[in-house]
Formats: C-alpha cells, sequence, structure tokens
C-alpha cells in the first residue's frame, strides 16, 4: 500500500509510538511560517490521517525554535495582489478549520516559542493542545490590518472566555504559554524541556483507548464548534474583506520594514 503522505513537503512525519502518527511542521530556517504550499498541506493532511486506519492519534509539533511564525509574507503578498487568489486563501482557511474539527483521530499539539497565524490555528483546535512556558502565542491579525479570521471567532471566545478574547484579539496581545494555560486557552503547561516527552505521553494514552468512545466523544464535543460555523464563515469572509484594504497593504509594509503600522485613522464603518 502506498504511503498517503509521501506527497508532502513541508510536513515532516514519524511513527513514534504504535498508532501515533506525529506530524512536524518541517521549515526551521523560516520559523516554520507557513507559505502556499505548505498551508494546502496543512488543510489536505486531516482528510488522510481521517482515512489512515493505522493511526489512533496524533501529534503536532514544529522543528527548531518555533512552532509556526504564522503566514509567509510573500503568500499574504499574493493574496493582497490578486483576487482569484484571495478565494483559494479563503477555501483553504476554511478547509482547514473543518477539516480539523472533522478528523476523527484525536490531536496533541506540542507548542513551542512563536505560535501564530496557520500553525496556531491547527494548535489551538487540537484536542490535548500543551504549551511549553516559552511559547509566545499570538493572533496577530489586526496587526495586519485584517479581521480576526481563521479560528479566532470561533474557539477564542469558548475556551478562554469573551473578555479575554476580545483583549488578545483586538490588541494582538502576546501570551506566554503559562499564561495560556492560566485563562483556558490551552490544556496544559509544562517546561520547554519536557513539552515532546509529555505529547507524546498523552498521545499513547489516547491511542491506547478505546477508539470508538474516543472519537465520538471528540465528534460530539466539537459540535460546539460546529454551531459557530456561521460566526466562523463570516469572521473569515471579514478577514478576506480586508486584505483587499490599504490596511492590509500598510500592515505587510510595517512587517516587512520592521515598524509599528500607521493606519488612517478616519473608517466609514
Amino acid at each position: 500500500m502506498s504511503d498517503p503522505y509521501s506527497r508532502y513537503t513541508q510536513l515532516k512525519f514519524d511513527r513514534p509510538a504504535e498508532r501515533v502518527l506525529r506530524i512536524t511542521f518541517d521549515r526551521p530556517e523560516r520559523l516554520n511560517a507557513v507559505d502556499e504550499v505548505g498551508h494546502r498541506e496543512l488543510c489536505d493532511v486531516w482528510r488522510d490521517i481521517d482515512r489512515d486506519d493505522t493511526v489512533n492519534a496524533v501529534i503536532l509539533r514544529g522543528l527548531g525554535r518555533a512552532f509556526s511564525a504564522g503566514g509567509d509574507f510573500e503568500m499574504i503578498e499574493r493574496i493582497i495582489a490578486e483576487p482569484k487568489y484571495r478565494w483559494q486563501a479563503l477555501k483553504e482557511a476554511r478547509d482547514l478549520v473543518y477539516n480539523v474539527i472533522n478528523c476523527s483521530k484525536p490531536i496533541v499539539s506540542a507548542i513551542h516559542g512563536p505560535a501564530v497565524g496557520a500553525g496556531l490555528v491547527a494548535g489551538l483546535l487540537s484536542d490535548v493542545s500543551i504549551a511549553a512556558k516559552d511559547a509566545r502565542i499570538i493572533d496577530g491579525h489586526t496587526r495586519l490590518g485584517v479581521a480576526a479570521g481563521d479560528v479566532a471567532a470561533i474557539v477564542w471566545p469558548l475556551l478562554c472566555g469573551m473578555a479575554k478574547a476580545k483583549y488578545h484579539l483586538l490588541l494582538c496581545e502576546p501570551m506566554s504559554g503559562e499564561e495560556a494555560e492560566r485563562i483556558g486557552l490551552v490544556s496544559l503547561c509544562v517546561e520547554a524541556d519536557e513539552l515532546q516527552d509529555k505529547a507524546l505521553e498523552i498521545a499513547e494514552r489516547l491511542a491506547k483507548g478505546a477508539p470508538a468512545a474516543t472519537r465520538l466523544t471528540k465528534y460530539a464535543l466539537n459540535n460546539w464548534l460546529r454551531m459557530a460555523g456561521p460566526a466562523f464563515d463570516a469572521s473569515t469572509a471579514y478577514e478576506m474583506l480586508g486584505f483587499a484594504s490599504d490596511e492590509a497593504k500598510e500592515g505587510l509594509a510595517s512587517h516587512r520594514e520592521k515598524r509599528q503600522p500607521n493606519f488612517d485613522p478616519d473608517c466609514p464603518l
């Protein structure tokens, strides 16, 4: 039987324990920033895992100093410049969220260093999310000049409450792994040197559990996320609308030039 994961180029796969598949973001030289290829692969992989009868649990982690440092600037630039590609980005953003939600196998994320963008989406949607104390979790949408789409509107208020969600999403305020655990954004926080072992321990426990009971429990609990689907769809559409604006152009330019953005304060909204 052919390897269903052989076509992936930016995700690395190994099997550290029986029936445990480990996925590693594999662009350490770019702090595992997600480009066009990586974004598409991160959308697709959950469908392959769902169909893989040899997998009962999954670990998601990043190689090197970061979990994932968000979207690659070249990909963001193309979303801003090309309306047709913007439609594709909208579809992939939607597919990423729903494919993680609908993947029947339990997912454990091991989050360390910078965690932003599409990688963070998958990390926070994982069934058990573990952050190292040195994690630096940021939703950077409004700093980029677009609405907080992706998974922000669907999962942040549910995990940490509306007040904390608004504070961090409106201001792009970063938080450590310890703070993320304190407010309920992640399941656990551990020392950095314990992160990978803890993720494997939990994945092995999940893999050895009753598979039908585990998968149906995940499916039932994720109905809370499915009920928030309209809010997610709207927020992601607003995000893509923002990519057609001058705010997104200024936000991207400020990132490239490593300066604070200078947004026009006048807005008819």
